[in-house]
């Protein structure tokens, strides 16, 4: 367990990262709703334009949509995507000039997109005589609204330099080989959904879990990444020995930690005697302005599994104290632990186990929360769904991207290979797993590993929390920007960096498509049909409730079920967030691109730390 609330609420969560030197800006509380205020008045300009109907003419759908057409849609999605596009821009960080030109770059995009997709309904039209499906041709224009608000974030925001990622063997043929029969499996089986009759899923589509969108694609994703999940697991047991324990190096990054960082190392001790092995502990102190380096040196005097030292490291940022901890490291294998995360007994042999494969160049875990804060039940489930369920089915493919910092184990050979993690960044424990795995290196989450992580107790903490990490995705995109732009084949490259550009380009837009639903729905009149609510539910909470049961019952934690409520609430104020961190990207005339730190290891790495620098 993490100290009680009262000692949690002593964290210092304000660092050198928070702003990412020189790639964020601060978003001040009122830029956001006042984001939402404009939209909303453009948006409903638009929407009371379109029901006068004094443009039938052109734009019978009551929407920016060119051409013959069949059925309706969910929702005006034009119409939303370009109301957007100008608020987002009269409210984002930058000159006036450049929030311009990123206002006619991102709409002269979209709407050239939409143009493309009616002139290819037209040109069907023509040909076959029939109308395109209004819902298609919106549900193409939404995707293609996220990839271009993500694209032009990228090209004209402040980001790192992009730095080749190099490339090792990768088992493509065995990947396309599990994509093509998971995926076949997954189609079969929500083709047969979708066509059958069935009272499951009509009551399901009636409470709008599945919503009026059909089982279909909700259920294709769900069994093709439970498929995944089931072959992940069989892969890691195969492969793992439990007699394997060599000596580890375990490296803490802290920073005004004095609240919790001997309780960390105490529990790191106890992980080690269960281990049994040789266990060193480096505790870089990155510039406190407290007591940490004291206790620190206290505690790990008191310990008896382990040996330890405690480094000094001045300049700020957590990617500097963590290159210096892996120089100093003396073992084959080197574990990361933040300062405010407490492992397990046996945390250590659980995830040392996987290194039996040498293939296998990163481990995590799943990062629970202690419990008794206001945002741990919506955290628990978080972690479950992310880092214990869709993780480890994506490392089944092929396609994890980002382990956990928190607690992650690396093989040392593979680190030293990478290079250094990068500094004045967000996300460069993503950007470290990503380039190891890419080298040819097996990265994986073992959901086995249940470590307790601390969860912010305050508003403030977790909104500087989550700035942080959602603009880490944009960071990570455009670092590795040429596993996606390069005409070599990569899952992570190819497929997921760019859904975790759309999804993040989704989940800032989440906010205001749900008061612009309300708005159509208010303003819309019984002739032209309404939003399709029961459709918007499943996407919003329908489909995400049913994966996260999933996830939880795959991870055997049946009682996270009962914190299904506050997720949802969680997911709310994640979204929210999430259109803040893109509000913090400053946004630059030109593609500005930031030289960031990142360098090869000395030939010859500093000696390891004596013991008597503990004392």
């Amino acid at each position: 367990m993490l100290p009680p609330e009262s000692d949690r609420r002593r964290a210092t969560f304000g660092s050198a990262d928070s702003l990412a030197g020189g790639l964020a800006s601060p978003v001040a509380l009122s830029r956001a709703p006042a984001l939402l205020l404009t939209f909303a008045i453009l948006a409903l300009l638009q929407l009371w334009v379109f029901e006068l109907g004094h443009l039938d003419h052109i734009f019978y759908a009551h929407d920016y949509v060119l051409g013959p057409y069949v059925g309706f849609s969910a929702v005006s999605i034009r119409t939303f995507m370009l109301s957007f596009f100008v608020a987002f821009s009269i409210y984002a960080a930058g000159t006036a000039r450049a929030r311009i030109l990123f206002c006619l770059d991102v709409c002269l995009r979209y709407i050239a997109l939409c143009l493309i997709l009616d002139m290819g309904s037209i040109a069907l039209f023509a040909y076959t005589g029939s109308p395109f499906p209004l819902l298609a041709i919106q549900v193409m224009a939404g995707f293609a609204g996220f990839a271009v608000f993500a694209f032009v974030i990228i090209r004209r925001g402040a980001m790192p330099s992009p730095v080749p990622v190099v490339r090792g063997h990768q088992p493509n043929t065995r990947t396309f080989w599990r994509l093509g029969l998971t995926g076949a499996v997954a189609t079969i089986v929500s083709t047969w959904a979708a066509l059958t009759p069935n009272p499951l899923f009509d009551e399901l589509r009636r409470i709008t879990l599945l919503g009026g969108i059909g089982p279909g694609i909700i259920l294709l994703l769900l069994v093709w990444f439970a498929q995944l999940y089931v072959i992940a697991i069989f892969e890691r047991n195969r492969h793992l020995r439990r007699d394997f324990r060599p000596p580890i190096s375990i490296i803490v990054p802290a920073h005004n930690e004095e609240y919790v960082i001997g309780q960390t190392i105490q529990y790191i001790d106890r992980a080690a005697a269960y281990y049994g092995q040789p266990v060193e502990v480096i505790v870089i102190d990155n510039g406190s302005q407290d007591a940490t380096a004291e206790i620190a040196r206290a505690t790990i005097q008191t310990c008896r599994a382990i040996q330890g030292a405690v480094l000094h490291v001045g300049t700020p940022g957590k990617a500097h104290a963590l290159n210096e901890g892996v120089m100093r490291a003396s073992y084959d294998f080197i574990v990361r632990i933040d300062a405010d995360t407490h492992v397990r007994e046996d945390n250590l042999a659980l995830a040392m186990q996987n290194f039996a494969d040498p293939s296998v160049g990163a481990v995590g875990g799943v990062p629970l929360p202690p419990g008794g804060g206001i945002f741990d039940p919506g955290r628990r489930v978080e972690v479950i769904v992310k880092h214990g369920f869709y993780s480890p089915a994506l490392s089944a493919a092929s396609g994890l991207v980002g382990i956990p910092g928190m607690f992650v184990v690396y093989r040392a050979e593979a680190v030293r290979s990478v290079g250094q993690f990068a500094s004045g960044m967000n996300g460069e424990d993503t950007d470290f797993s990503l380039r190891i795995a890419e080298l040819g290196y097996r990265t994986l989450v073992d959901q086995r590993i249940g470590y307790v992580s601390e969860v912010p107790t305050s508003f403030a903490h977790l909104r500087e929390q989550r700035l942080r990490w959602f603009r880490s995705v944009y960071h990570v995109s455009a670092r590795a920007h040429s596993l996606i732009s390069s005409s070599n084949f990569s899952v992570r490259g190819k497929l997921v960096l760019p859904y975790m550009l759309l999804n993040t380009s989704r989940r800032a837009m989440m906010m205001p498509l749900v008061a612009f639903g309300v708005l159509e729905l208010l303003i819309t009149s019984a002739s032209v049909a309404l939003p399709h609510w029961q459709a918007i539910v499943a996407v919003l909470i329908g489909s995400p409730m049913l994966a996260a049961a999933l996830a939880i019952l795959a991870n055997n934690r049946p009682r996270a079920l009962l914190s299904l409520p506050a997720y949802v609430l969680f997911r709310a104020l994640r979204s929210w967030y999430t259109l803040e961190s893109a509000l913090s990207i400053p946004i630059m005339s030109t593609s500005t691109r930031i030289q960031i730190g990142r360098d090869p290891w000395p030939q010859s790495p500093p000696p390891n730390p004596r013991p008597e620098e503990a004392a």
